[in-house]
């Protein structure tokens, strides 16, 4: 007997974290706390632990899309989630294939460095970010340090937003946990010129994977149906539980209890 109610099915295109704290662990735990139907698609394999990352291995170009393609083509996909994509080549022919399917929500985490402080993207996919992925997302989701790097002549939050949406990109959340503030400020620019702050109570310690969590989580929502706004919000009073209910299971970095919906 099959069930009535189907989950939404959300594509996500990330790399794998052996340590479950980070990657495509956090986006499967995180779309399926939320109701939906995780569709993988691996595009690097990392060797990393909750300390740092020490390897990465970018799977071919043609495999990921290849991956990708069969989901698309087999399962009603109703919002795709971008992570660590591992190279520039792997970017541009996603970016190839999803033009083709840009009526579906496309929720971008650019991320470009492990919690403790490894590079890992090459140069080249920066520029892939800017030139060919950007113009693709609903969303973006990049941190203080990643909106810099993506924009450096942003003289502040709403510059390097203006920056980015400037390539096309309808949302952009610059996070702010990585900055020096007594409270985390999270601010989403809208292609309309409106921006919306959220403020979160700073919680104890460091956390590996809070922002492929938080990512996952919008992609869930809007997969849902929920509009851009109240997805981005929903997700972060969902990621923000999940660290408050943290795990402390390695050596390093606290992993989010992606279970925890209290």
């Amino acid at each position: 007997m099959h069930a009535s109610h189907k989950p939404p099915v959300v594509l996500i295109i990330a790399g794998n974290d052996p340590c479950g704290g980070a990657g495509l662990t956090a986006d499967l735990q995180a779309v399926t706390a939320l109701g939906g139907h995780p569709a993988p698609a691996v595009a690097a394999l990392t060797v990393q632990d909750t300390v740092n990352a020490w390897y990465l291995k970018a799977v071919s170009a043609e495999l990921v899309v290849r991956q990708a393609q069969v989901v698309l083509t087999d399962l009603p996909v109703a919002a795709i989630k971008l992570g660590l994509l591992g190279s520039a080549a792997i970017g541009h022919a996603l970016a190839q294939m999803l033009a083709v399917h840009a009526k579906i929500p496309l929720v971008l985490d650019p991320v470009l460095a492990a919690g403790g402080g490894a590079a890992l993207v090459e140069p080249a996919l920066v520029n892939i970010y800017l030139e060919e992925l950007l113009p693709l997302a609903s969303v973006a989701t990049p941190n203080a340090a990643e909106s810099r790097r993506l924009a450096p002549r942003g003289t502040d939050a709403k510059a390097r937003a203006a920056v980015l949406l400037a390539r096309g990109c309808r949302h952009v959340l610059i996070k702010g946990a990585d900055e020096n503030t007594a409270d985390v400020e999270n601010v989403l620019f809208s292609h309309d010129g409106s921006q919306q702050t959220f403020t979160w109570p700073r919680l104890p310690g460091k956390y590996h994977g809070s922002g492929c969590t938080l990512a996952s989580a919008i992609a869930a929502l809007l997969a849902r149906g929920d509009s851009v706004r109240d997805a981005v919000a929903e997700a972060q009073r969902y990621t923000w539980e999940t660290l408050k209910h943290g795990w402390q299971l390695g050596k390093g970095q606290l992993i989010p209890n992606r279970q925890s919906r209290s």
